[in-house]
């Protein structure tokens, strides 16, 4: 489990720097740019990592005031940074894991405006029909065709979704969406540089499969 570093969002103001009293110094200020490093939410590994995060909110594209579904929310990273990216942005997250929900309630209570996010503890196509339409929507987790139906469904016209797969299935899903309603299929790998003894070398992370569509176009 990762917890969060030195970190912090006070009330609505994205600047304001609050202190660590844990540190006895001041702690670092977040802007609303999306992407904030990945030690700035508690996770458990399961967190959509910070540039795959970036793109993804480049995707989903957040305008004030409209609402986000974030779909096996996991740490809640995505949807906390939709509250983040523009005033009166709100979020429904659904994580059906206790302790993952835990965590992606606590990173909120830190990081996003009060009460602009909310979090559903069920599986994800046990809630879907009762969820108020959404603007956007995310999916991290437990996507199936299913699933992206019900939300490309429900979406208006303008509307973005994003669905991000690491495995065989899930790529397979994201190849499927893409032949059936168009949008853009791309293929993301990050390597990080770290040490190898007294060297460097590049470490790769798992490659991300991102579905995204624009409903209408």
């Amino acid at each position: 489990m990762t917890s969060p570093s030195s970190w912090s969002l006070s009330g609505s103001h994205p600047r304001h720097e609050d202190r660590d009293p844990t540190k006895g110094r001041q702690a670092s200020p977040l802007a609303r740019t999306p992407g904030l490093p990945d030690d700035a939410f508690e996770h458990d590994g399961l967190i959509t990592k910070r540039h795959l995060r970036a793109s993804a909110l480049a995707h989903l594209a957040p305008l004030p005031g409209e609402l986000l579904w974030d779909l096996g929310a996991g740490a809640g990273s995505v949807g906390i940074e939709w509250c983040r990216a523009a005033d009166g942005c709100r979020t429904i997250a659904v994580e059906r894991i206790d302790h993952r929900a835990d965590r992606a309630e606590a990173n909120a209570a830190r990081l996003a405006p009060a009460g602009s996010f909310e979090l559903r503890r069920a599986a994800v196509e046990d809630v879907l029909a009762e969820l108020p339409d959404p603007d956007a929507v995310f999916i991290g987790g437990g996507a199936s065709m299913r699933v992206v139906e019900h939300a490309v469904g429900r979406l208006p016209e303008g509307g973005r979704i994003v669905v991000h797969g690491v495995t065989v299935e899930t790529e397979e899903l994201c190849v499927a969406a893409y032949r059936r309603w168009g949008g853009a299929l791309s293929r993301i790998a990050v390597e990080n540089a770290e040490p190898i003894g007294r060297l460097l070398g590049w470490t790769p992370a798992r490659t991300v499969v991102a579905w995204s569509h624009v409903v209408g176009r």
